[in-house]
C-alpha cells in the first residue's frame, strides 16, 4: 500500500498498481451473475466480454486455459466465478473469469432466435428468393450512418479499387430509437431513384448485440427481403450475425469486405482481360517469329535459288521408282512363267498320250469312234497305241 500524502507525486503506474492490490485484496474470489454482451474471441484464444444487468456492466476476460470446452454466446445469462483485478494498461477494473456456468439464454438472444425461426418459416431467407449481384455495377447505394467508421471504410475501398463508380449515400441512424424506421425509409428512397442503384450496401461497424439490434428488427428484415435491388448486408465484424444477413442477397463480414465484393467481379474481369490480352500478344509474337523463320529459311533455300535442283532431285527419285517397278514386274513375270511351266508338266503326265506311252491302248468302235467299255461278237474295233492304229474284229 502506498503512503498517501498531499505533497507526494505518484506516477500513473504506482496508482494503478495500488488500485489493483486493493481490489484483489478486498474482494478475492467472487461469483457474479450477468448477461454476456460485446463478446469477442481473440486470435490468442482468450475470450473478452462484458457482464451486465439493468443498471451496470463490468468487463471480463476468460483466458484460453480456462475456456476449454466452454461455449459462450452473446446474450447468455451466466454465473462467472473469478477474481476482481485491474488492467493497469487501460486503467479499468475487470473480472478474471476462471469458471462460468450458463443459466439461461439472454432475452435478446432468445428474441433473435424466435424471430429468426418465424421469418425462416415464412420463406424470407430462402436462397431462391435472393437476387444475384450484378457483375459490373456502376451505381452503388449505401445505407449507413454518414458519420460512422463504416462509410469511411466503404468509400476508401471503392475509391481505391473501383473506377467510374457513382456512390449514393442514403443516411440513416444505425442504432437507438428511430433507427429501424430510418433504415427502412433509406432503402425505399434508393429504390425510387431513376435509375436506381445496381446494388445496395447496408451496414455499420461492430458493437454489442444491443448496438446491432436495429438490424434484427422485423421491420428492417422484411424491408431487406422485399427489396427489388440486390443488398449486401455488412453489419459489425466477422463474428457478428444479424437477421438482415439471412434476408440479404449476400452477407459480407465487414463493411470493407462488402465494398471489396462489389468491385470484385469488375476488378477480376479486368485482370482476366489483361492476362488474355497478354497471352494473345505472346501467341501472335511466337506465331510471327515462326513464320518469319520459315520465310527466312525459304529465301535462303538452294532450291529457290536454283529451282532446277529441285526438279532434278525429283526426276532422280522418279528414275529410281521406275527401276524398282520394272524389277518387280520382271520378277513377277518370271514367277508366273515358272508356275505355268510346272502346271504344263503336271498336265502332260496326266494326258492320254502319256498313258499310251506306258503300254496302254484306247479301243473305239470303228463305226462311231465311241470308246468301248464292252463289245459285241463280230463287232469291228479300232485299237490306238502310242505307235500305231489298227482294226480288229471281235470273236
Amino acid at each position: 500500500m502506498l503512503p498517501f500524502s498531499k505533497d507526494k507525486i505518484f506516477s500513473v503506474t504506482e496508482i494503478s498498481q495500488t488500485v489493483k492490490q486493493m481490489l484483489e485484496g478486498v474482494f478475492g474470489e467472487v461469483a457474479i451473475e450477468g448477461e454476456i454482451s460485446n463478446l469477442k474471441t481473440a486470435s490468442s484464444g482468450h475470450i473478452y466480454f462484458d457482464l451486465k444487468d439493468e443498471n451496470a456492466l463490468i468487463s471480463a476476460v476468460l483466458f484460453k486455459g480456462y475456456a476449454r470446452g466452454l461455449i459462450l454466446k452473446e446474450g447468455d445469462l451466466i454465473v462467472a466465478r473469478g477474481e476482481i483485478s485491474c488492467y493497469i494498461k487501460q486503467g479499468r477494473y475487470q473480472l478474471i473469469v476462471k469458471e462460468a456456468e450458463v443459466k439461461t439464454k439472454g432475452n435478446l438472444f432468445a428474441e433473435f432466435e424466435k424471430l429468426k425461426e418465424k421469418l425462416s418459416q415464412e420463406g424470407l431467407f430462402d436462397e431462391d428468393k435472393k437476387l444475384p449481384l450484378p457483375p459490373f455495377p456502376s451505381r452503388i447505394g449505401v445505407v449507413t450512418s454518414p458519420t460512422g467508421a463504416a462509410i469511411r471504410d466503404i468509400l476508401s475501398v471503392l475509391k481505391r479499387r473501383g473506377r467510374n463508380l457513382e456512390v449514393i449515400i442514403a443516411p440513416a441512424l444505425v442504432q437507438g430509437e428511430g433507427s429501424k424506421e430510418q433504415i427502412v425509409q433509406a432503402l425505399k428512397n434508393l429504390q425510387k431513384l431513376t435509375p436506381p442503384p445496381d446494388v445496395i450496401l447496408l451496414g455499420r461497424g461492430g458493437g454489442s448485440i444491443e448496438d446491432l439490434w436495429s438490424f434484427n428488427e422485423e421491420l428492417v428484415v422484411r424491408a431487406v427481403a422485399a427489396n427489388k435491388i440486390p443488398i449486401i448486408s455488412c453489419v459489425g465484424h466477422e463474428t457478428d450475425f444479424t437477421l438482415t444477413d439471412f434476408a440479404a442477397s449476400l452477407r459480407a463480414p465487414t463493411p470493407s469486405a462488402a465494398a471489396e465484393l462489389v468491385v470484385k467481379n469488375a476488378h477480376d474481369t479486368a485482370e482476366k482481360l489483361f492476362s488474355l490480352n497478354k497471352l494473345l500478344i505472346n501467341s501472335l509474337t511466337i506465331k510471327y517469329e515462326r513464320l518469319n523463320a520459315r520465310l527466312s529459311l525459304a529465301i535462303n533455300s538452294k532450291y529457290l535459288k536454283e529451282p532446277a535442283l529441285f526438279f532434278e532431285r525429283k526426276e532422280q527419285t522418279l528414275d529410281d521408282l521406275k527401276e524398282t517397278l520394272y524389277t518387280k514386274i520382271d520378277t513377277l513375270l518370271e514367277a508366273k512363267a515358272n508356275a505355268k511351266h510346272l502346271l504344263e508338266q503336271r498336265l502332260a503326265l496326266l494326258s492320254p498320250q502319256a498313258t499310251l506311252k506306258r503300254g496302254y491302248a484306247i479301243v473305239r468302235r470303228s463305226a462311231t469312234g465311241e470308246v468301248v467299255r464292252s463289245s459285241l461278237k463280230g463287232e469291228r474295233l479300232t485299237v490306238q497305241t502310242s505307235y500305231d492304229n489298227f482294226e480288229v474284229e471281235t470273236l
